[in-house]
């Protein structure tokens, strides 16, 4: 019961009922070598913490983003609610040092395992939506995706310049554009990277970035303004 009101600290959640907390907490391989009833593991509970999460993050994205068609929110929901993300997240609340894991699980390292922590986060979510109900769970989910969804977002941005980019040649050439770094400048812990892509030999931008990608990106960007200057200008 402390290692449940821990948890419950963590997440700034209090279950009315402990016993849907600890079934969320508790790996297959626990409930296997205990021997314990059917079903008496948290895999129901992560098949309904999955369909609330996607609902939860459709709707808002679907409001959040009124410019993105279907298929970009389709996209950005998939990288959302993906495993790696939601391990991550499942990282950050320490979801890992809670669970109910058998000693096999337990010794080939379970508790870090993006899998085991994914599954186990859907299953929380699960749990809190079987004991406040929606608008509980609501809350505790956004409260933690929203940062997710933001840094996702950001990331489809950046690499929207690049697809567009190679989008835009392709309508009149197979050749693919080339990303070069002609100039690094400052101190290894804040290096300015400049970078430059061209097509068959041409220059078409130029880009600046704290990262080679950033820079990269950026003279896509760069490259597409100047196509389109061009293409207003014909």
């Amino acid at each position: 019961m402390k290692k449940l009101a821990e948890f419950e600290n963590i997440i700034g959640y209090s279950f009315k009922d402990k016993n849907i907390l600890s079934l969320a907490l508790t790996h297959s391989s626990y409930a296997n070598e205990h021997k314990l009833g059917k079903f008496e593991y948290n895999e129901r509970l992560e098949f309904l913490g999955d369909a609330v999460l996607e609902f939860f993050v459709s709707r808002y994205i679907f409001e959040k983003y009124p410019e993105l068609p279907e298929g970009e929110l389709t996209k950005l929901r998939a990288s959302v609610v993906c495993e790696g993300s939601l391990a991550k997240k499942a990282l950050e609340i320490h979801l890992g040092d809670y669970l109910f894991l058998g000693k096999g699980e337990e010794l080939t390292g379970g508790r870090s395992r993006e899998s085991v922590l994914a599954d186990a986060f859907e299953a929380v979510i699960g749990a809190v939506i079987m004991d406040g109900g929606i608008d509980s769970a609501e809350k505790y989910v956004m409260g933690l995706m929203k940062s997710v969804i933001e840094s996702v977002r950001g990331s489809f941005m950046l690499m929207d310049f690049k697809t567009r980019l190679q989008e835009e040649i392709q309508k009149f050439s197979k050749e693919s554009v080339v990303y070069t770094i002609v100039n690094e400048t400052g101190p290894d812990h804040g290096k300015l990277f400049e970078a430059e892509v061209s097509h068959n030999g041409e220059v078409l931008g130029y880009g600046s970035g704290r990262s080679k990608k950033e820079a990269e990106q950026n003279s896509a960007k760069d490259a597409l303004a100047k196509l389109n200057v061009s293409k207003n200008a014909d």
